[in-house]
């Protein structure tokens, strides 16, 4: 299958909402609790969106087919990199919230999408990322990738049925 990555549109919400909602049912700790309404995870993307536009972050998609086509294509995945920081860090982005739709897992998504957004901070002259995860998938993902772990949160947030998760804490230098 060929994925192209492309900048998320307004389009796209929907689609990121039942990504996000999936991930969220399938027990991925990314700031949601269960019950996930369609309308909250809406709410969110719509949110973000508006964040995008305002220039403070990039939000990125996978999505389905070879050729860049905004209309075609059911979306896998996506990644953002957070460019708003304190006025002292302007060489600094977060990425947040790597999601990848359940069915969509072990294609080799979440790797491209994380070259994207590593090269798009770069493209806008940053050059450090930082970023966290409670999974264990992306931890060996990111290792893979040469991030480098700082080390782990104990009780950091919720599972998304209760219960506490830790996080690790990655960086990593661009070049």
């Amino acid at each position: 299958m060929s994925v192209t990555i492309r900048p998320a549109e307004r389009t796209d919400v929907d689609a990121l909402a039942g990504i996000l909602i999936g991930c969220t049912e399938d027990g991925a700790s990314v700031g949601f609790m269960l019950p996930l309404s369609r309308d909250r995870a809406v709410a969110f993307w719509t949110d973000v969106l508006d964040s995008a536009d305002a220039g403070e972050r990039l939000v990125l998609v996978a999505a389905e087919g070879a050729v860049p086509d905004r209309t075609a294509g059911e979306l896998l995945g996506t990644v953002q990199v957070v460019f708003a920081a304190p006025e002292n860090q302007p060489h600094r982005a977060d990425v947040s919230k790597m999601l990848v739709a359940p069915s969509a897992r072990r294609r080799g998504i979440g790797d491209q999408l994380m070259g994207a957004a590593e090269d798009a901070a770069a493209a806008t002259g940053r050059t450090l990322l930082v970023l966290d995860t409670a999974s264990g998938d992306a931890l060996r993902l990111y290792e893979r990738r040469g991030w480098q772990r700082v080390g782990v949160i104990p009780d950091y947030a919720l599972w998304p049925d209760g219960g506490y998760v830790d996080t690790t804490v990655f960086y990593k230098r661009l070049r």
